[in-house]
């Protein structure tokens, strides 16, 4: 049974486990203060700050996700922004991704936001074919300042 309800003040030891083992995967690092930071801004109340989700399997946190609500000029309604999903190693294929992401769907959905989406890397094999099956892929590339 997955459960996901918004991140606590509690979760930080567990949110900050998982965060830590998300950058590793994509191979970088954040400073302690980003750390609390980000955190800070997951239990805040400002609409601009990121909203955060935990996963639990047995009442233990198995995975995370962050999200985002803003302005996109072609809609007048806000858009949804999932940044970062993660799901530990052990408990991947067991539905926690498809949780996570349905639960950002339907936070967009009683929000009135018409869109969510997300960017992954290309190799992230493993991911890409729950996406697959819950998104649709673009043809977008994404460029970053030099």
């Amino acid at each position: 049974m997955i459960t996901v309800r918004p991140v606590r003040a509690t979760d930080r030891p567990a949110w900050q486990r998982m965060w830590t083992a998300y950058l590793d995967f994509y191979e970088t690092t954040v400073t302690p203060e980003v750390y609390d930071t980000s955190f800070a801004r997951l239990l805040g109340n400002d609409p601009n700050d990121f909203c955060g989700l935990i996963a639990e399997m047995d009442g233990k946190p198995v995975g995370f996700a962050h999200y985002l609500f803003h302005r996109h000029m072609w809609k007048i309604e806000n858009v949804v922004y999932l940044q970062d999903l993660y799901a530990d190693s052990d408990v991947r294929g067991k539905g926690v991704g498809r949780a996570l992401i349905e639960a950002v769907y339907y936070a967009a959905d009683a929000a009135g936001c018409p869109s969510v989406y997300w960017l992954t890397q290309n190799f992230n094999t493993r991911a890409r074919h729950l996406y697959d099956r819950i998104g649709k892929l673009t043809p977008f590339i994404r460029y970053n300042r030099i």
